[in-house]
This record gives C-alpha cells, structure tokens and sequence, in this order.
C-alpha cells in the first residue's frame, strides 16, 4: 500500500475501479443485445459513498441508477443526477409528491400504492414490481390482473405512465437451482398478463448482478447491477474471471505493539490464549464501526506485508492482532481488507471468515472511519 497513513481508520473508495467494473458489465451485456444497465447505488452506494458512485457510474455509462427509498432517490437529485433513476421501498404514509417532482421513477408493489401514486397527479412514472417467487415486495401473481388493469386505467387517465415491470430473482447466484427457470418462466407470463391490459413499458426487468453474468436469457431490457459494479464476486465460485475491481480498502493504524508470554489470554473473556511468546497488536476499531464481532479468532489482516490473525474477541472501539513476534512502530498501517492485490485480504475473505456475504461488510463498515476517495486513473494519490 503505498497511499500516506490515515489519521485513525479510513475507507478508501477508488472511483476509477467503479467506472471500470461499469464498463466490464455494460460491454457483458450489450455482446448480443442493446440491453440497458442500472447500477444500484443504494445504502449508500453499499458503504462506499452513494452521491460519488452515482457520479462515477454514469461517467461509465450506467444508463440508470437504482435506489431502495425515496429519500435516496432525492439525495441524488439534490446531487445534481438527471438520469433516468427508480427507488422500489416505500413504507405506508410516504410522500410520493417529491420522488414525482423530480422525476423519479416510484414502484408500486400494490393496488394501495398505485393509487397513492396516481393520486400525486402530474402523470407519475411508475414502475410495476411482481412476485415472482421471492415472497418479499411484489405483487402475488393472484393479484397481478386485477394490478395491471388498475395501472392501465390510471395510465388511460393521464394519472399515470407505466414505464416499467419487473421482479426479483431468489437465487440467481446459484446456476442451478430450479427457482431461476421457475422465476423467469413466471415473469413471462406476468410480462404477457400485463401486455393483455395494455400495459406496455419502456424496460423490463429480472436479473441482478449474478444474473447478468450467469443467464442471459433473463436480461430482458435491462439489468440491475448492484455488488459488481463495486468488484465483488455476486456468485463466488461460479462467475467466469471478469476483471472486476474491488473498489474498497479499509485501513488504519497501529496504536501500539507489545510482547505477550505463552498463555496469556487476550481480550474480554480470553477466548484466545497464547500457545507461545508472542507479539500483538492493537488497531483502533472495533464493532461500534462495523468490524463484524464474529471476527474475533477468524479473520485477519495485514501488516507490514503479511496477514496477521486477530486474537480474541472485536471489541467495541478496538482490535488485537497477532505480530508474530515483531514489534511495528505506532502509525503503521493496518489493512482490514482490500483488492488483494499485495495479499492482503479482501471483503469476500472477511465475509467467509464470519459466515456471510461480501455485502454486508462492505455495506456495515462506517462509523468512525473517515471516507476518502481516489481516482487511480488520474493518479490522485
């Protein structure tokens, strides 16, 4: 790592990797088809700074962005973003006035939430999600006639336009699991439901980012690709090589380093007990900044060109590392986790250390780290 040392903990967004994993994605699939491409930038942007991301993916050319809540949607309009953009997450008693305004594409999972839309005035853009087996938001398919002829009469009445439908996929970073050609068979029919109403939108959509690399023939008008764009594997073992580029380092700096003997204990509860002389570490995060607890014992990180196991357990502000005897000056640096390219570890090696996804550590790390972004394209250091 060659960047200077941050003052306590940082993020290190590297905007030059999301315009480039944008490119690799948009060139996968336009290979046979003019399909468009949404880059989800929602919770901001997964942990890595949404406004920025938003701006970097569209310089790739993302064709959309997507956005979970209204209020996302019009941070992004305050931001300067004109692009066509959809949030799908409203909560009862949201106002959809301001989403309309700005020219948000809104979703409506319900005949309840068409008409709040279609009650906004001003010819609201909406898009139509179904159920197609996630059993999450969407409407049910027992509901999707009755939904589709109440959206058609809206857009009859100039209340509202349908510019979309789409769904979601269960597990379409598992190839084979029957669900994928279930789901997909589903949205066909709910496409041809709709078609029958008279709906007839501007893109239809199923495949997330797994999807739009394992199955094209769900890419339909567009896809929506969320952990790709920022370098992440969205199916570890069964996406082809790409190129995609982990946009994030965390990293910080070594408080203090100190010579512990064979069976000292190390942090609360000593649930690790040195086997023999030793050095340790200490590195000034912990959990009240997204460090996963479950780290403790686990995972690792790395210090001065080598991985260096954490001991003991996360606690809330800090954790101790295992220096294998060496004694690193206070201000060295630490990094959690990033490319890999120097071996340090990455955000899919943390994820299987503690038994969940890339997503959740790079979308829970915060708190007290200070976010700063670079462009290595431009060589901004």
């Amino acid at each position: 790592m060659t960047d200077p040392a941050p003052s306590r903990a940082e993020i290190v967004v590297d905007l030059a990797a999301i315009r480039h994993n944008v490119r690799i994605l948009r060139d996968l699939v336009q290979v046979d088809d003019p399909v468009q491409l949404m880059v989800v930038v929602k919770a901001d942007g997964y942990g890595h700074g949404m406004v920025e991301v938003a701006d970097a993916a569209r310089d790739a050319g993302a064709d959309w962005l997507g956005v979970a809540t209204i209020d996302e949607a019009l941070a992004l309009r305050a931001a300067g973003d004109r692009g066509p953009l959809l949030c799908w997450l409203s909560a009862p008693g949201d106002d959809f006035s301001g989403a309309v305004a700005a020219g948000v594409e809104v979703t409506a999972y319900t005949l309840e939430e068409l008409d709040e839309i279609a009650a906004v005035g001003g010819s609201a853009h909406v898009q139509i999600k179904v159920d197609t087996g996630l059993s999450r938001g969407g409407a049910p398919r027992a509901e999707w006639v009755s939904l589709f002829a109440a959206a058609a009469a809206h857009e009859a009445a100039g209340r509202v336009r349908v510019t979309g439908i789409w769904s979601h996929f269960v597990a379409s970073d598992e190839p084979s699991h029957p669900m994928n050609h279930t789901q997909e068979a589903a949205f066909r029919d709910a496409l041809a439901l709709a078609a029958e109403a008279g709906l007839d939108p501007d893109v239809t959509h199923l495949a997330n980012s797994a999807a739009a690399i394992l199955r094209p023939s769900s890419h339909f008008d567009l896809v929506r690709c969320g952990i790709a764009a920022y370098g992440l594997d969205p199916a570890p073992g069964e996406t082809p090589r790409l190129g995609l580029r982990p946009a994030m380092t965390a990293r910080a700096r070594l408080v203090t380093s100190k010579p512990i003997e064979a069976g000292d204990g190390v942090s609360y509860g000593h649930t690790w007990t040195a086997h023999e002389d030793t050095t340790v570490g200490l590195v000034p995060t912990g959990y009240g900044d997204g460090v996963p607890r479950a780290a403790g014992n686990t995972a690792s990180v790395w210090v001065e060109d080598s991985l260096r196991p954490i001991r003991g357990r996360v606690c809330m502000d800090q954790v101790v590392v295992d220096l294998h005897g060496e004694l690193p000056p206070p201000g060295t640096e630490v990094v959690l986790f990033g490319p890999g390219d120097l071996g340090e570890p990455t955000a899919q090696d943390w994820a299987e250390a503690v038994g969940t996804i890339s997503y959740e550590i790079v979308t829970r790390i915060g708190g007290r780290f200070v976010r700063r972004f670079v462009d290595r394209e431009e060589g901004t250091p």
